[in-house]
């Protein structure tokens, strides 16, 4: 495998919290970001700076944050889709900016109201904005494997925007497969033309047709750094029809040890938050290794 180690993402509080029926209190969701942390999660995205009207589970962001314990170390991101919620983010004190647009123009007007284009543009100068501000930046490129408007996407048409976000030097790049369609050889392929751009790159993958886990594995081998995860498997898109959850985080973390690659994440710790929200949920989660138990593979450290 291409890298030994790897930087794991949470993105349950905001990702995973996005499309649940309920919508949690900010008190709560902040619990869940402290809970995390404590776990071993040393990258987090804690919020939504969207409109609260679209997406009411991402009311009050500002009020998550502050309510955060934050912990030295640790990287607290949020997600922003255009500059008046990169404003919000930097007014909150986080330390990252994550912006995030689809490749597709169908997905993106229903996502963020925008064309690939003005979204693309944002991006770049959100990148340029966190910089001079000495917040980090991660750009993700959305639906990059497949649309649920316009089906498949050419890898040339990813590459290509791929490319252009490369050249505002953003700390991460991310393709996303937001509907889970992607197979392992298309992920390789992909992900191996973008890891030349000379940015740190990694992948988001969704679970819905089960594919999520291998994935992620061809990502690594394909030379990302970064996997985003979403506890419990919690997850979906609210403009995307059909879109299920993200790969969960504790059996993307058993999976990872399994195959010898470094987290520095607590697997039992992420058991017992995903057995906590659970509880809050009032339902079981979509994950497995929270139901199933830890269990140390042969010859495993």
């Amino acid at each position: 495998m291409a890298s030994r180690s790897v930087r794991v993402c949470e993105v349950g509080p905001r990702d995973g919290l996005q499309n649940e029926p309920d919508v949690l209190a900010p008190t709560q969701r902040a619990e869940l970001v402290d809970r995390l942390v404590a776990a071993g999660i040393r990258e987090i995205e804690v919020a939504s700076f969207v409109d609260p009207r679209r997406v009411p589970q991402m009311g009050g962001a500002e009020e998550v944050v502050e309510a955060i314990r934050r912990e030295p170390g640790v990287v607290y991101a949020g997600l922003v889709l255009n500059e008046r919620g990169y404003e919000r983010l930097l007014a909150a004190g986080l330390d990252e900016a994550r912006f995030a647009f689809g490749a597709t123009d169908s997905f993106n007007r229903r996502n963020q109201g925008a064309s690939v284009e003005e979204s693309l543009a944002a991006a770049i100068r959100i990148a340029e904005r966190a910089r001079a501000d000495g917040l980090r930046s991660a750009v993700t490129i959305s639906v990059a494997f497949g649309c649920p408007f316009e089906g498949v996407v050419a890898a040339a048409r990813v590459l290509e925007l791929a490319r252009r976000v490369a050249e505002a030097a953003p700390d991460a790049l991310l393709l996303a497969d937001t509907i889970g369609v992607a197979t392992p050889s298309h992920v390789r392929a992909l992900l191996s033309r973008v890891a030349e751009l000379g940015v740190p790159v990694g992948g988001h993958f969704h679970n819905t047709r089960n594919t999520g886990y291998a994935n992620a594995l061809a990502a690594l081998e394909a030379g990302a750094t970064i996997l985003d995860a979403s506890i419990g498997g919690l997850g979906g898109c609210p403009f995307a029809p059909r879109a299920t959850g993200n790969v969960a985080t504790e059996d993307l973390v058993f999976l990872l040890r399994g195959e010898g690659v470094e987290t520095g994440i607590d697997l039992d710790a992420l058991i017992d938050v995903s057995a906590w929200l659970e509880g809050v949920l009032g339902r079981p989660l979509p994950g497995q290794v929270y139901r199933a138990g830890a269990f140390l593979p042969a010859g495993s450290a």
